[in-house]
């Protein structure tokens, strides 16, 4: 059967692909509930929380999550891990993996564009145009780590777009991830650094606000834009519950929850 799927013509798996996830969506809770695995790129660690709450209630599916950098994603895709889905924090990543025979085609689709975000848990750290930076008067700068993470390649295309890379080289501290970058400025031990605008965003009635400190939204146009794409992986293709979950992301419900941690659509 997996063999047939496979040789339909892409129009008609999509549509395989929808009448699933509806099935999924509307009788899963009493019929057919399943565990879905997602594979999630650390800035995208709170909003899928959300969006997975919602998901479980509407469809009766459970939600597993696996949280890092893509770059450490892929290469626990690579090695078997048990991923039914694969939400990236870039779109290279899910594209290699189908490319490699280890996601479904037709399957990949951009769930929402990052922003990047200058943060200081020091309220009076950082202005409102990021001047700090050119003042240079802090001892280290948290980064996620370019090899694994866009959102690190994104702080290193910021610096060098501000001709400010080889006065700061000095100066950075690498995490694995960007949640690990988050962790040094918000625990004090570094004093700014590049993060995710999401996690530094709550979401209230009023809308969304800062949580705390100090933070200069960086301008999309200093970097490479954060397209941050979800795919089907191949474990994940005869799993309704995997097929449900992305398109429940598609849905105007999920993008005003993906909205409201400071994404874009």
């Amino acid at each position: 059967m997996r063999l047939q799927i496979f040789n339909f013509s892409a129009l008609f798996f999509r549509s395989i692909l929808r009448a699933t996830a509806f099935a999924g969506m509307v009788w899963g809770a009493s019929v057919c509930a399943a565990t879905v695995h997602v594979a999630v790129a650390a800035n995208f660690a709170a909003p899928l929380k959300a969006i997975a709450a919602d998901f479980e209630r509407v469809t009766g599916h459970t939600v597993v999550t696996s949280s890092a950098s893509t770059g450490k994603l892929y290469s626990q895709i690579t090695n078997a891990a048990p991923f039914d889905v694969l939400m990236a924090a870039d779109d290279e990543t899910p594209a290699r993996l189908q490319r490699d025979g280890l996601a479904v085609a037709d399957t990949r689709f951009t769930y929402a564009v990052g922003r990047l975000a200058l943060w200081s848990a020091d309220s009076a750290l950082v202005d409102a145009k990021g001047e700090v930076l050119k003042l240079g008067k802090f001892a280290r700068l948290a980064i996620a780590s370019p090899t694994a993470a866009p959102y690190g390649v994104a702080a290193i295309e910021t610096l060098r777009k501000l001709n400010l890379f080889n006065l700061l080289e000095p100066k950075l501290v690498t995490g694995e991830s960007i949640a690990q970058a988050y962790s040094f400025v918000a625990s004090g031990n570094v004093p700014l650094g590049f993060v995710a605008l999401s996690q530094v965003m709550e979401v209230t009635q009023q809308g969304s606000k800062l949580k705390s400190g100090s933070m200069w939204k960086v301008p999309a146009d200093l970097h490479t834009a954060l397209k941050q794409d979800a795919v089907l992986l191949t474990r994940g293709r005869s799993n309704a519950g995997a097929i449900a979950f992305l398109e429940f992301l598609k849905t105007e419900a999920s993008r005003n929850t993906i909205r409201s941690f400071g994404y874009e659509i």
